[in-house]
């Protein structure tokens, strides 16, 4: 499931995505969020990844074909997450985020606040 969460603003996007992501639940979200990026330049966003979050294999490649297509509209991106994997994941990913002009960020889940404040900073 993806929850968009109350904090979200504008121009600032926090959600939380939870068990496994079907390809309806995936074309449903790229739909909303393509809807808040017509009305802005960039955009941040704030993600948090439960514990047995997956993605079935096309809502996998829908998700990839979108941040491809829209990595650029993105200012900063906190990844907050429990999990050793996607710490490792989002290290390696932030080498390319940057090339690319995004600022890109793990945060352990009991540092949830502090990632807010972070994607918050900077607009």
């Amino acid at each position: 499931m993806i929850k968009e969460l109350e904090q979200s603003s504008e121009k600032v996007f926090a959600f939380e995505v939870t068990g496994k992501i079907t390809l309806e639940e995936e074309k449903a979200w790229i739909e909303k969020l393509d809807k808040k990026l017509e009305n802005q330049d960039k955009i941040s966003a704030m993600v948090i990844l439960g514990e047995n979050v997956s993605w079935g294999t096309w809502a996998g490649i829908e998700d990839i074909k979108w941040l491809f297509k829209n990595y650029k509209k993105f200012n900063k991106v906190a990844i907050v997450a429990q999990s050793s994997v996607w710490k490792w994941l989002v290290a390696i990913d932030s080498t390319f985020a940057k090339l690319v002009g995004v600022d890109e960020k793990y945060f352990d889940i009991e540092k949830k606040e502090e990632a807010w404040e972070w994607v918050n900073t900077g607009k």
